[in-house]
C-alpha cells in the first residue's frame, strides 16, 4: 500500500470517529442507530428520498464543516484537537448530568457535596460514620470493583 493511500485510509477511519466522538460510548450499534435515525428524518423531511448531495450532508456535516472553518484542508493536529475538545465535551456534559441537583446545567458545590454526600453514605454500610476496608466494593475477577449492595449505578 503506498503513502497516499494508508493517509486516506487513516483519515476516513479519524472522519468515522469524529461522529462517535460525538455519541455516547455506547458501541457500534448505537452509532448506526443514530445514523439510521438521522437518514430516516432526511428522507422524511424531503418527501421519501433524498439526494446524494443530502445523503453526504446527514452523514458528514461535521466533519466537513471542520474542513470548511480551517480553510479546505484539515492536519492531523486540527482533527485531534477537534476530537479532544469533542471527547471532553461529552465527559463535561455526563459529569454536569450526574451531579447537577437543580438541572440548570451549572455545578456548584453545593451539587458536588450532595453527590459525595450520597455515594459516602452507600458506602457506610453500618452507617456509623466511616468507611473501613471491609465497606468498601470488593474487586470482581476482571478487577474491577463490583457495585457495592446489588443496587442499581448511581446516575
Amino acid at each position: 500500500m503506498n503513502k497516499s493511500t494508508t493517509l486516506a485510509l487513516a483519515f476516513v477511519a479519524l472522519a468515522g470517529t469524529l461522529g462517535a466522538a460525538h455519541a455516547q460510548p455506547q458501541g457500534d450499534g448505537a452509532m448506526r442507530g443514530r445514523m439510521m435515525m438521522r437518514l430516516q428524518k432526511a428522507v422524511k423531511d424531503n418527501n421519501g428520498a433524498i439526494t446524494f448531495d443530502q445523503f453526504s450532508d446527514v452523514m458528514d456535516a461535521r466533519l466537513k464543516k471542520l474542513v470548511a472553518d480551517n480553510g479546505g484542508k484539515l492536519t492531523v493536529e486540527q482533527l485531534a484537537d477537534a476530537l479532544e475538545k469533542a471527547h471532553f465535551e461529552q465527559m463535561a456534559k455526563r459529569i454536569i448530568a450526574r451531579y447537577d441537583t437543580k438541572g440548570d446545567g451549572t455545578l456548584t458545590t453545593d451539587d458536588i457535596t450532595g453527590r459525595e454526600k450520597k455515594v459516602f453514605a452507600l458506602l457506610d454500610k453500618n452507617n456509623d460514620g466511616k468507611i473501613e476496608q471491609n465497606e468498601l466494593p470488593k474487586r470482581g475477577p476482571n478487577g474491577h470493583h463490583r457495585r457495592w449492595g446489588g443496587e442499581k449505578r448511581m446516575q
